[in-house]
């Protein structure tokens, strides 16, 4: 045996044959994988935020052993807007998908940069199950695509966590899997596959406070919104279950997000932090757990993040940023302000807006003020909640009646005080002595629309688009040629 290592051939051999083996290993380790998890239309109305009565077992015990961060927010609070957002890692009116892809709205180009590509180029595995919702699809070259439906009847969830495990036990190859769940997204089914054990019901809660009505068929509707979350999290539970037993915990990143806020009033569909505050966990292999921050991050900074995970240069068009050292326990120097914007849904409600805030206060800027906003009479109607308007209107105390006619029809600028008013009831624009906080959040608006290329800093382009997409009427589906009035840079 000895003699075999006094034949320089062999010995050349072992030994690239033993770095080869230590190159590899440590490529796995320095490049985990990702493992996106996306849940439909709800805010952060978790256990381990706080919300009572939600029980969340598994996503409570992902924020103890990861980041819960708890200043998280999308950029636009609709379905396609937000997905196209994270996967491009730009702003909807960057990459042009301001609407619903069942509306016809896609992005300006398929060739605009997207995560799968870059991830897919670094020779990443990808796979997405549930739905992309973004036009084109083609765009986003997924080598494994399951479970094209919304699926909002929830049929056949198992099917969800059994693509997942047989995907993500294919290969070692590096992953980035994107799950995208139909919980919570209406209708609020109130238990399927016996899950959650125990429902609630509107007896057990009083409805979510950022409404500010506490109707029985309101406070019945969040006790089934809450149920939704309550089963996403047992579905979670089985898919981080699968990855364990795969072997691969310890070497994945997990991401847990909203796609944008729960489909209930002053929720999806508005600028408010109902609509576009989001529950963002994450578990990092080795870095710092049980973290509660509070930075105002946005989902745009996953794409930068992902960059880093992946070990390939971050472009430096995009506007977010990693959040790696955060995720690993350092207090770098963060944005002192975070925006958001509005288009359209669907045809039914076309409202341009924009919104800045910063560590305590938050501006709405409608540059169509003074028309009647559409979306306000499409949530209020009959289908969504079969009690009138006027009736769940009458239950709200005198300042929250204020704030939903001022939603109806809405000023040019709304100012709100998120420390002392988290709820958004009392607009401040007018009060002189909020004159200067008025002032300079209009000012970092403006510099934000200017440095993002946004054509709406024309209030004449927001009327434009708002007269095109109304003629264009919600009889049927069709594309809009709007990529004239919205993109300038």
């Amino acid at each position: 045996m000895n003699d075999c290592f006094h034949c320089p051939w062999l010995v050349r051999s072992v030994v690239a044959l033993l770095l080869l083996v230590v190159v590899s290993s440590g490529s796995r380790a320095e490049r985990p994988n990702i493992l996106l998890i996306v849940s439909e239309d709800n805010g952060p109305e978790l256990g381990c935020y706080g919300t009572p009565h939600v029980k969340t077992p598994i996503l409570d015990r992902l924020a103890e052993r990861g980041v819960r961060f708890e200043n998280a927010y999308d950029p636009l609070a609709g379905c396609s807007q937000s997905r196209a957002a994270f996967l491009t890692g730009l702003y909807p009116h960057q990459n042009g998908q301001i609407g619903l892809a069942t509306w016809k709205f896609q992005m300006y180009r398929e060739q605009t940069p997207n995560l799968v590509q870059r991830l897919k180029k670094a020779g990443y595995r990808t796979g997405i199950l549930g739905k992309l919702h973004v036009n084109p699809a083609t765009a986003f070259p997924f080598d494994m695509k399951k479970l094209h439906s919304a699926n909002f009847s929830r049929k056949n969830m198992a099917d969800y966590v059994k693509n997942a495990a047989k995907f993500i036990k294919q290969s070692d190859i590096p992953f980035y899997l994107q799950v995208n769940y139909p919980d919570a997204h209406r209708p609020f089914i109130k238990a399927v596959d016996k899950l959650p054990t125990k429902p609630l019901t509107g007896k057990d809660i009083d409805a979510i406070p950022y409404m500010g009505i506490n109707h029985p068929e309101l406070r019945q509707q969040t006790a089934d919104y809450y149920n939704c979350m309550m089963r996403l999290d047992s579905y979670i539970g089985d898919l981080l279950n699968a990855l364990e037993a795969a072997g691969k915990s310890k070497d994945t990143v997990v991401v847990y997000i909203g796609d944008h806020g729960a489909d209930l009033l002053r929720g999806k569909r508005t600028s408010y932090e109902g609509g576009v505050k989001i529950p963002m966990i994450i578990r990092w292999p080795g870095a710092k757990s049980g973290q509660k921050r509070k930075e105002l991050i946005t989902t745009l900074d996953l794409f930068p993040t992902f960059c880093e995970i992946a070990g390939i240069q971050i472009p430096k068009s995009l506007p977010g940023r990693s959040l790696k050292p955060i995720i690993h326990g350092a207090r770098p120097k963060w944005r002192k302000y975070l925006f958001t914007e509005f288009h359209v849904h669907s045809n039914h409600n076309p409202w341009p807006q924009r919104t800045v805030r910063g560590p305590r206060y938050k501006l709405i800027y409608n540059p169509l003020a003074g028309e009647v906003n559409p979306g306000y009479t499409f949530t209020m109607g009959k289908k969504f909640f079969d009690a009138p308007e006027a009736e769940l209107i009458a239950a709200a105390p005198e300042q929250v009646q204020a704030a939903y006619q001022l939603m109806k029809q809405p000023p040019k600028y709304e100012l709100y005080d998120l420390q002392e008013d988290p709820y958004e009831f009392k607009n401040l624009a007018q009060d002189p002595a909020q004159a200067k906080t008025l002032g300079r959040l209009r000012s970092e608006l403006t510099s934000w629309q200017k440095r993002t290329g946004d054509a709406l800093v024309d209030p004449v382009v927001a009327q434009k688009l708002f007269s095109m997409i109304r003629e264009a009427g919600t009889a049927k589906r069709q594309a809009l040629n709007y990529k004239p009035f919205m993109q300038t840079h």
